[in-house]
C-alpha cells in the first residue's frame, strides 16, 4: 500500500490532512491530493454559517469603492461578484464575464457579460451595469480603492452583450485586475446608493451593523448553483484575538481569520479545530510618507530600513509563520518575480551612518501602531524601537485604538504600521500602492522613472522583458521608497471540523474571502 492509499471510510478529512502534513506536505498540496483522490464530498445544502473576523470598524461601509478592511472585503465576496475571479491555484476564472478576448496588442478587450444574472433587487444584469460600475470607480471623486487600476483605462463602452475596455497602454493582466474586490458589479453602477448592499452574489444582505455584525441569507435566484451552500451566513466582528479564538473553540463561530502566530501551534491542537496556514503575497509593513518631514530625507529612510531586524520579527512576531521581506511588496509568490536583488541586511552601523548623514535634529520619530493593523504589530514596533535606539535613532511608538485605524491612521499619519494582502499580479500591486497618482499610495512615493517603467511593463507582452522591467521598478522602490517591509506573512485561518470544502488560496485569507460561498457543513 502506498502512503497515500487512504480509504475515505477509514479517514476523515482532518485525519487525512494531519497524516499528510506530518509527512511534510503543505496544506494546499494535501487538499489537492484529497480532492484528486475522489475523497471530496458532494456539497450539502443548509445551515447557518458564522464567521468571526478581525478587522472591522464602526466606520465601515458596504460601498465597494471604500472597502479598506478585512470585514468589508469578506462581506463583498459574500454578496457581490466581479467580472473575473482568481482561482485557488492562481489562474484567472470567469465570473460575471463568461469569456473575454484581447486585440493582438493587448490594448482593446472584449468581455462577454453573462446572461440571466439577477441582482438581489430583482433587476437583470446588463452590460450597461458593468459599464457604469467601471465608470464610477474611474471617477476621480470616487475615492475608490481600485482607482489606481482604473486610471489605465481610456474608455469603457457597451457593444451588444459585450463590454469593451480600451486601455491607454496595453495590459496583458487586465482580467486579473478586474477581479479586485472593490469592483463588485452593482445595478446602475452603484451611482445612486453605492452602500445599499445590492449586487449579484450568492448571499443577499439582511443586516448591516458596522463594527458589530453583518447578516446574509441565501439568494434563491443566484446564477451559480455550485456556490452558496448555506441557508444563511453571518459575520461577527471579533477584533480581540482571544475572544475570536474562544468563539471558534466554543462553537459560537465556524471559522476565523488572523489566528495570532504566537498561539497558532497550540490553537491548532485544540479538539474540533483545524488550522490552515497558507503562504502568499500578504505583507506586514511600516509605511513612511516620502513627502513629509523627516521622511522626505532619503538618508533617514535608509537609516530606519537598516535598523530593523527582519529575521527577529519573523521568528518572534510571526513565530515562523512567514518569511523575511526586502522593502518591496513583491515576493516569489508573484509571477515574473526576479529574486536576484540582494537582501537588505540588518546593519546597525549603516543605520547609524545614514542617520548621521540625514542631519536629523534628534526629536522623536513617531511610529503610529495598533494591533488593528496586524496581529503582533505592537510587538513588532517595540522590537524595531529597541534596535533603532541602539543605532541612535530616537524612534517613539504611539499606540492608537484599533477602531478607526484604517480610516484615521492608515494613509493619513506619516509613519504607521500597515498590512497589504497582496494582489494576484505585479501590475496591480504596483498600480494600487506605488503609482504616483494612486489613492492608496500609503508611502506617498512619487517617482517619474518608476511611473514610466510601470506603463512600459503594462504594454510589454514579452514576459522576459516585462520581468526585467519589474526588476528595475523593484530596485527603485528598494533604494528610494518609503516602504519598510520586514516580513511576508502566512494566512493563518482556523475553522471547525464540521466545515468542509476548504481549499488554501494564495491570494488571500479565508479562501480569498470566498469561504462562505464555497464551503458547506459535513
Amino acid at each position: 500500500m502506498s502512503k497515500f492509499d487512504l480509504k475515505p471510510q477509514a479517514l476523515s478529512r482532518r485525519e487525512f490532512m494531519a497524516k499528510a502534513t506530518a509527512l511534510g506536505l503543505s496544506t494546499a498540496v494535501a487538499s489537492t491530493i484529497w480532492a484528486e483522490a475522489g475523497l471530496a464530498e458532494t456539497p450539502k445544502k443548509g445551515g447557518h454559517f458564522v464567521l468571526g473576523l478581525k478587522g472591522g470598524e464602526s466606520t465601515n461601509t458596504l460601498d465597494p469603492a471604500l472597502s479598506a478592511s478585512h470585514v468589508t472585503a469578506k462581506a463583498l465576496r459574500a454578496f457581490g461578484n466581479t467580472l473575473t475571479a482568481v482561482a485557488a491555484e492562481g489562474g484567472i476564472a470567469p465570473s460575471l464575464a463568461e469569456s473575454w478576448e484581447a486585440s493582438e496588442d493587448g490594448k482593446v478587450w472584449h468581455f462577454n457579460i453573462r446572461k440571466g444574472v439577477e441582482f438581489h433587487n430583482g433587476k437583470t444584469l446588463t452590460p450597461e451595469d458593468v459599464q457604469l460600475t467601471l465608470a464610477r470607480h474611474s471617477n476621480e471623486d470616487s475615492q475608490s480603492g481600485a482607482l489606481g487600476i482604473m486610471r489605465g483605462i481610456e474608455e469603457v463602452r457597451v457593444d451588444g452583450d459585450n463590454v469593451v475596455v480600451t486601455l491607454a497602454t496595453p495590459n496583458a493582466d487586465l482580467p486579473y485586475l478586474l477581479s479586485d474586490y472593490h469592483l463588485v458589479i452593482q445595478p446602475g453602477g452603484g451611482i445612486d446608493n453605492p452602500a445599499d448592499g445590492i449586487a449579484t452574489g450568492a448571499y443577499k444582505v439582511t443586516a448591516d451593523e458596522p463594527g458589530i455584525r453583518y447578516g446574509f441569507e441565501k439568494f434563491a435566484n443566484h446564477w451559480d448553483e455550485s456556490v452558496g451552500h448555506f441557508d444563511s451566513h453571518e459575520i461577527l466582528v471579533l477584533n480581540d484575538d482571544t475572544a475570536r479564538s474562544a468563539a471558534l473553540q466554543s462553537g459560537q463561530v465556524h471559522a476565523i481569520n488572523i489566528v495570532p502566530p504566537r498561539t497558532a501551534k497550540l490553537f491548532g491542537r485544540a479538539p474540533g479545530v483545524t488550522l490552515n496556514a497558507a503562504s502568499g503575497r500578504g505583507h506586514y509593513i511600516f509605511a513612511m510618507h516620502c513627502d513629509t518631514a523627516p521622511f522626505d530625507n532619503k538618508d533617514l529612510r535608509l537609516a530606519l530600513k537598516y535598523a530593523i531586524n527582519r529575521e527577529e520579527l519573523v521568528d518572534k512576531v510571526l513565530r515562523g509563520y512567514g518569511s523575511v521581506g526586502n522593502d518591496i511588496p513583491i515576493n516569489e509568490a508573484y509571477p515574473l518575480f526576479d529574486g536576484a536583488m540582494e537582501q537588505r541586511a540588518f546593519d546597525l552601523a549603516k543605520a547609524a551612518e545614514h542617520y548621521k548623514a540625514s542631519g536629523h535634529d534628534g526629536s522623536p520619530i513617531v511610529l503610529h501602531v495598533s494591533d488593528g493593523a496586524f496581529a503582533g504589530a505592537i510587538d513588532a514596533a517595540q522590537l524595531f524601537q529597541l534596535t533603532a535606539q541602539v543605532a541612535g535613532i530616537p524612534l517613539e511608538i504611539q499606540r492608537v485604538p484599533a477602531d478607526g485605524y484604517w480610516s484615521e491612521v492608515w494613509n493619513n499619519k506619516p509613519f504607521c504600521a500597515s498590512y497589504w494582502g497582496g494582489r494576484p499580479v505585479q501590475d496591480q500591486m504596483w498600480s494600487v500602492g506605488y503609482l504616483s497618482t494612486a489613492d492608496w499610495n500609503d508611502t506617498r512615493f512619487k517617482n517619474e522613472e518608476f511611473d514610466t517603467l510601470l506603463l512600459k511593463a503594462r504594454a510589454e507582452l514579452d514576459e522576459a522583458k516585462r520581468k526585467d522591467t519589474y526588476a528595475q521598478m523593484a530596485r527603485i522602490v528598494w533604494e528610494e521608497g518609503g516602504l519598510i517591509n520586514p516580513m511576508f506573512n502566512q494566512f493563518i485561518d482556523g475553522y471547525s471540523d464540521g466545515v468542509t470544502g476548504w481549499a488554501a488560496h494564495a491570494n488571500g485569507d479565508l479562501m480569498d474571502g470566498y469561504v462562505a460561498s464555497r464551503t458547506w457543513f459535513a
